[in-house]
């Protein structure tokens, strides 16, 4: 479990470990980052989704949003953001994450789906709809 945490641009959370498994973060043989992801962040009550704007398809990440949103009955606000330099490793800013609910220092679980292009930020409450999620992007 991470923090939320506030950073210049509005809350954000550290995905180091996480991005990296996703495929948001591509590294050399040095462990020098050669891509950070831009990203689509979501918001719905107790959950963000933070889908590759590049690697996953519009028509994927259409229905990724979908049943979010219909699994949660909720979606907020969101927008594009990016994987960023922070620390030691990596953060992404999550917009739309006040309007679903998230406040700085909520306690989160970060979840990738190995590969696959999504972070799935969660709660607690939403655990089984970010596996859903996650497993729906495994198909695709």
């Amino acid at each position: 479990m991470v923090s939320i945490k506030q950073s210049a641009d509005g809350l954000a959370v550290q995905v180091t470990r996480d991005a990296r498994d996703a495929g948001l973060v591509d590294t050399n043989s040095d462990g020098e980052a050669t891509r950070r992801a831009e990203v689509w962040v979501y918001g719905f009550d107790g959950l963000l989704v933070v889908v590759d704007a590049v690697r996953v398809s519009d028509s994927d990440r259409a229905d990724l949003i979908a049943t979010a949103a219909r699994d949660s009955d909720s979606i907020y606000g969101g927008g594009l953001s990016k994987i960023s330099p922070a620390g030691n490793g990596y953060q992404v800013q999550l917009p739309g994450a006040t309007e679903a609910g998230f406040v700085e220092g909520d306690g989160v679980t970060v979840q990738p789906a190995k590969g696959n292009g999504l972070l799935v930020i969660h709660d607690g409450d939403a655990s089984r709809l970010a596996g859903d999620l996650i497993t729906l992007r495994a198909e695709q």
